[in-house]
């Protein structure tokens, strides 16, 4: 709105009284006076007079000067009327608007530039009918217009009126343009239609919208228009303001952090701290030490430059200080020096570990390659095997022995690609992956590194941490591997990775091709009595704040615990127990009570109570059909019991105890090719169609699978239907097929451990399974005699004696014993 229209005062001289604004009355006085017949007409190049406004017109063509002196002289009344273009110089009457408001000329002025200024208020509005003179300036006829002004009870006309007031003070508020005494203008005009006439004047808009609203006849329309107009202006303004309060605040806000900035610099200087310009210079000294290569020289550099740009107070400038910290603290280039006294290596490796003799020699040979060679690329082992037979601590020994850095991450459970690559430096909180970080906190390229659980990988809908590894493993990649928030490869190639797994079948497959596999079985009664005396009764005494005078724990007990207490393949649940035994001792002396500083068979049940392991013992052959069979599971191996009994019935077979759908299966084939070949081991087929059979296997709780008791069934249903004794002390493994012949199975270490546990003495398998027993060291299968078959035939010559079992039930028909 122009404003600026409506103070006149500085354009009069002293003498000039002030123009109020139009009461009701003045206004009606002017709508109804009586309009000249004919008209002088003034064109107005860039604005339109409303009826009672007041505005001052700068006259500067020599018509218009003309015309304005003529009228001065005269009765001081015109027309005026705006140009339909502004740019015309001299306009004719084709180039005005028809509609006009009457004018009374209220002051002239001479102005020093030779233009005339004269202030004029407008009365009402006029149409020009026709054109009388052209020269020396435009007369025309003209007629009075009707305007609809009568709202007397028009509640939303009043509303509207409202309103448009409001906007208009609302504007002058949020102009700074317009002065703030504009306001008591609005406020104080009592006439409706001047109120509506002055804010139309007033408005922001070009010559033909304000012609538009001079020449509506309905002040109600005229008004609503004014309205729509004004809430454009409004946003407009609003939006204007919003803007440049955002940027001023903004220039405000980097002012204020820019003399923060310096004020804080200064202060540190002045405590003695270290202020940015001394952290970078220590960071480009410490560069100067760092082994890399040009390539990362040049990012370091190009990185720090874009630091020193950056103002510290901005989120940024942590992250790239952080980034360049990781690139100073990474050990590029660094190794620690190998120890290649490999007798030495071998000690440390048996002083912490009993057994395990694959691994270590696997290690002691890299160490003797690398000793020839001076440089070879690191290998990559995943010790399998089940758990607590000391895959992970194996790993520390490792390092000890090479006289590396040891570094481990736990990978159960990963599920996000980015632990391992790391994240991308855009993101909030962006860190490199877990490899970076542990190279960062090893201090050096060539550690070993421990990849712990790698068969527990999940993946989800954040990535496959599996598929990431398989750079960090394949030795003809890793040597650059690159991480998200490094942004830059660095050489794995020296690493030594061990993983540990306790389950090959759920690694991915390309990455167990990438790894060199070394099973770790569990171990034997004998070993594991040495590792309780030798590692964990020691470690447990030390923990524990005793000394070796205050317990003693002989070989003999320490077998009684692991035969009584554990059942397991590795020794978790041995060195809980000896914890036990040894927190017992502490409690004595702390009470000071007397014990037995020797522990004794009674002393051990007392302690830890009955022992509830004994069912993994042979239990006799004196039951027809109850054979002894081997399994294997998570935790190592076991052996497992099949029995079978025989009731009167129609031949019918049923099973329980739990069983998958092979083990099944392997029953099938078995009672199936015995009823094929009844007569090859003594059996009288009638009796077949006589009784029903029910094969068990005990612990129905515990689900039960796989081909590997088929030969075990086999020789339940035979010993059943001959009423003969299986072989004493005598177990067996291995999967049966239609043709009768005996499959290899897997699992055969663990499973001959289980055997030795339960004091078995006799173990059939199949011929094929001969291999993996010469892999076996000899203390392993020591007392043990082996029986390799290939023949379903075999395995029941060997497995059932001639001798019945005691109380042996008579099978065959009545009629059928007296023709025999």
């Amino acid at each position: 709105m122009n404003i600026e229209n409506m103070s006149l005062q500085h354009m009069m001289d002293e003498d000039t009284d002030f123009i109020p604004l139009m009461t009701p009355e003045d206004e009606e006085e002017l709508h109804n006076e009586e309009l000249p017949e004919v008209l002088a007409i003034l064109p107005l190049r860039n604005t339109v007079l409303f009826p009672g406004v007041v505005i001052p017109i700068t006259a500067g063509r020599d018509k218009s000067i003309q015309l304005i002196q003529d009228a001065n002289a005269g009765d001081k009344t015109i027309g005026v009327v705006s140009q339909i273009d502004a740019s015309v110089e001299d306009p004719t009457p084709a180039d005005l608007n028809h509609i006009g408001t009457v004018a009374k000329i209220i002051r002239v002025f001479k102005m020093p530039d030779g233009n005339t200024t004269v202030i004029l208020q407008g009365k009402k509005r006029f149409n020009i009918d026709a054109i009388v003179e052209e020269e020396p300036y435009i007369k025309a006829k003209v007629s009075n217009i009707t305007e609809k002004r009568e709202f007397p009870d028009d509640q939303e006309f009043k509303a509207i009126v409202d309103s448009l007031k409001d906007l208009a003070i609302k504007i002058i508020n949020e102009n700074p343009n317009i002065p703030s005494e504009a306001t008591f203008a609005i406020k104080n005009i009592e006439s409706t239609p001047f109120l509506i006439n002055f804010i139309s004047s007033n408005m922001n808009l070009d010559v033909k919208d304000k012609q538009g609203l001079l020449e509506t006849n309905d002040l109600k329309e005229r008004a609503l228009k004014g309205l729509k107009f004004l809430t454009v202006e409004l946003q407009k303004l609003e939006l204007k303001n919003d803007i440049q309060s955002k940027v001023k605040v903004d220039i405000d806000q980097q002012q204020r952090e820019y003399f923060l900035h310096q004020q804080m610099k200064t202060i540190q200087e002045e405590l003695g701290g270290v202020s940015y310009e001394e952290e970078l210079e220590e960071m480009k000294e410490k560069a100067k030490t760092k082994k890399w290569n040009k390539d990362i020289a040049e990012t370091f550099e190009k990185e720090l430059g874009k630091l020193q740009r950056m103002n510290p107070q901005v989120a940024e400038y942590s992250v790239q200080r952080n980034y360049l910290d990781l690139i100073l603290d990474l050990p590029w280039g660094e190794f620690s020096e190998d120890d290649f006294d490999l007798k030495h290596a071998k000690k440390v490796l048996d002083k912490d570990h009993y057994g395990l003799e694959k691994v270590k020699e696997r290690i002691i040979e890299h160490l003797a390659v690398l000793k020839l060679k001076g440089d070879m690329k690191s290998p990559i082992i995943c010790l399998y095997g089940p758990p607590g037979v000391g895959k992970t601590s194996l790993g520390r020994s490792i390092a000890e022995s090479l006289n590396r850095k040891y570094v481990r991450i736990s990978l159960g459970g990963l599920r996000d690609e980015a632990e391992i690559r790391g994240h991308r430096k855009t993101y909030i909180g962006a860190m490199p992956g877990r490899i970076v970080q542990s190279l960062k906190k090893a201090g050096t390229s060539n550690p070993v590194f421990v990849l712990d659980e790698i068969d527990k990988l999940a993946s989800s809908h954040q990535g496959d941490p599996s598929s990431a590894m398989l750079e960090v493993l394949d030795p003809e990649q890793n040597f650059e591997f690159y991480d998200n928030f490094l942004e830059m490869g660095y050489d794995l190639s020296k690493v030594l990775f061990i993983a540990t797994a306790n389950n090959l079948g759920s690694i991915q497959p390309a990455l167990r091709d990438r790894m060199e596999i070394i099973d770790i079985s569990g171990y034997t009664i004998e070993e594991k009595v040495e590792i309780g005396k030798r590692h964990l009764l020691p470690k447990q005494i030390k923990e524990h704040g005793l000394e070796t005078k205050h317990i003693s724990i002989a070989k003999k007990q320490i077998e009684k615990i692991v035969e009584g207490y554990t059942r397991e393949s590795g020794v978790r649940g041995l060195d809980k127990k000896i914890a036990k035994v040894v927190r017992n001792t502490a409690k004595h002396i702390a009470m000071e009570e007397e014990y037995e500083v020797k522990l004794s068979d009674e002393r051990i049940v007392e302690i830890l109570g009955a022992s509830h392991l004994e069912r993994d013992k042979y239990q006799g052959n004196d039951v027809a059909g109850v054979v002894t069979g081997l399994a294997w599971t998570s935790v190592g191996g076991d052996i497992l019991f099949i029995e079978s009994i025989l009731t009167p019935g129609n031949g019918t077979l049923s099973m329980t105890g739990n069983l998958g759908k092979v083990m099944q299966e392997s029953a099938k084939i078995a009672l199936q090719f015995i009823k094929s070949n009844a007569e090859d081991f003594g059996i009288n087929p009638e009796i077949m169609n006589k009784w029903n059979i029910h094969i068990h296997v005990p612990e129905g709780a515990t689900p039960k699978d796989g081909p590997s008791a088929g030969v075990t069934m086999l020789t339940s249903l035979v010993s059943l239907y001959t009423q003969r004794k299986v072989k004493n002390k005598l177990a067996m493994t291995g999967e049966i097929t239609l043709r009768g012949k005996v499959l290899p199975v897997g699992g055969v270490k663990e499973k001959i451990l289980a055997a030795k546990r339960a004091n078995i003495k006799e173990i059939l398998l199949s011929k094929e399974n001969e291999r993996d027993i010469n892999e076996i060291e000899e203390r392993y299968i020591k007392g043990l005699t082996f029986h390799y078959v290939t023949d379903m035939r075999e395995v029941v010559e060997i497995a059932v004696t001639k001798t019945k079992v005691k109380n042996a039930k008579n099978l065959v028909p009545k009629k059928e014993e007296k023709k025999s």
